[in-house]
């Protein structure tokens, strides 16, 4: 099919165009990693928000649930949303691939880096939810993110706290929750200054984008 809206073309209506659009992610066997999901993840939060944040996938508290962001990172993100007086509810929240990418280790399942062809065969959906959304502005959450949306040659550590453009949006990448909750003493200080000092300049253009809106 030429459009994954093919159903729905010709109305403004969004939450039609993403439900239709969650039903296709829920039945897509275009990648392995169909085969050991529990549930898709497709998003969650308002579709007509000028702001949307985009992770890089499901880890196993979202693979149970089918809710992008939960678990720690999830409660982690909250606060950084909350330090702004936003809550999830102000934004849309999605992530670069809809199934959890996983490993088993030594009899333990771990989350991994999705692979490129696993990126590749999601990205029509996140593409598609771009579309339908029309956010003024996207954060991207962690390198993987950012790579699939701003550049493939982003480096988080060198390019993040940017402002550069993509699909019609303005758009930034800071660390992923998950990748601060990693860090330790000095570097933990200093990351979550640098992820502050980011979703700052994110809540400054938001700010403008409701003004620019209501307007």
């Amino acid at each position: 099919m030429d459009s994954l809206f093919d159903t729905l073309e010709g109305g403004e209506d969004r939450e039609g165009r993403l439900a239709e659009l969650a039903r296709q992610v829920s039945v897509c066997t275009k990648c392995d990693l169909a085969s050991t999901r529990t549930n898709t993840v497709f998003g969650s939060g308002d579709p007509y928000s000028p702001l949307m944040l985009v992770g890089e996938g499901p880890g196993e508290n979202e693979d149970a649930t089918g809710l992008p962001f939960v678990g720690r990172a999830g409660k982690l993100l909250d606060d950084i949303l909350a330090a702004v007086n936003l809550t999830r509810d102000d934004v849309y929240l999605t992530n670069i691939v809809k199934c959890r990418a996983a490993i088993e280790e030594n009899g333990r399942v771990r989350n991994r880096q999705p692979r490129t062809a696993e990126i590749n065969a999601c990205n029509p959906y996140l593409r598609a939810q771009i579309e339908a959304i029309k956010p003024d502005i996207i954060l991207c959450l962690g390198g993987p993110a950012a790579k699939t949306i701003i550049d493939r040659d982003f480096r988080i550590t060198r390019d993040r706290g940017r402002w550069y453009e993509a699909f019609g949006a303005k758009a930034m990448a800071t660390f992923h929750p998950a990748y601060v909750l990693r860090q330790h003493g000095e570097e933990l200080k200093q990351t979550k200054r640098l992820v502050w000092k980011d979703i700052q300049a994110v809540h400054a253009e938001y700010l403008k984008a409701l003004e620019a809106r209501r307007g």
